[in-house]
């Protein structure tokens, strides 16, 4: 049994598509598209430890990348689902390729979005972890308005910055989180502490489709060097969007994702 939080909507009957959300979002950032899929998929979206409704879980190991894996094994038993497909943003994207690499049995097929397969260099990983930590202690003791504020001012999110109706809902939205539980899940969970599956990565056995907005140039390169990886991953760039592609340009997201899953 797992301690996750979940939406699940559409018919228990039709194949199911798992949702997992990046950091300091929650399953509700996926409600648009899984209203959209719903009369043709079983969807599943999920709060991941230390976000939304996914609190204080009992093992603090549940707040790592295979500590998660787990919970979303628990909880994909309860519900007698598996396998099924998985689509994933961010951090919930690396976390959907860890599902997908070492438990290959509970996937059918992975959409990353913005998603990277993770450091490959320990000193830029334990750089990167060395951040984390700072970020961290911000949330515990500063104000979380302030620490969302700057957290939006990152490069990656220079194309978001340029709608700012957008960039006030994503933020808004981000508010009902617990800081001091995303503290958690940085230390944990973030890219500093998850190891690289750079070399995992040819052993992928399912259909794949990473997606990035072309604005995120970071991630286009990311996508096209997974791509020269393994042949059964297929690479996808959105125009007019940056790191957040499915809220920046809904429609284009929506349409590849219907088309990827179709087969399904």
């Amino acid at each position: 049994m797992s301690g996750l939080s979940y939406m699940d909507s559409g018919n228990s009957s039709l194949p199911a598509v798992l949702f997992l959300h990046g950091f300091m979002g929650s399953a509700a950032d996926w409600k648009d598209v899984t209203t959209a899929l719903e009369s043709d998929f079983r969807c599943l979206a999920v709060d991941l430890p230390g976000h939304g409704g996914s609190l204080r879980l009992s093992y603090p190991g549940s707040y790592t990348i295979e500590g998660a894996t787990q919970e979303l094994i628990g909880l994909l038993d309860s519900l007698n689902i598996s396998p099924l497909a998985v689509v994933g943003y961010s951090m919930g994207g690396r976390l959907a390729l860890y599902l997908a690499l070492r438990y290959p049995d509970r996937c059918a097929a992975l959409l990353l979005e913005s998603a990277s397969p993770g450091i490959e260099d320990k000193k830029e990983r334990n750089s990167r972890r060395t951040a984390d930590e700072a970020r961290a202690k911000r949330l515990e003791t500063e104000d979380f308005g302030e620490f969302l504020e700057d957290w939006y001012r990152q490069p990656l999110f220079a194309s978001l910055a340029q709608k700012k109706e957008l960039l006030r809902q994503t933020r808004e939205s981000k508010l009902g989180n617990d800081p001091r539980e995303l503290a958690r899940s940085l230390r944990a969970m973030g890219a500093g502490s998850q190891p690289s599956l750079w070399e995992d990565l040819p052993k992928l056995r399912v259909p794949a489709l990473t997606v990035a907005g072309e604005m995120d140039e970071k991630y286009v390169g990311v996508s096209c060097r997974m791509v020269s990886l393994n042949s059964r991953i297929q690479n996808a760039v959105i125009p007019d969007a940056g790191h957040n592609a499915h809220i920046e340009a809904p429609k284009a997201y929506l349409g590849l994702l219907r088309r990827f899953l179709k087969p399904i």
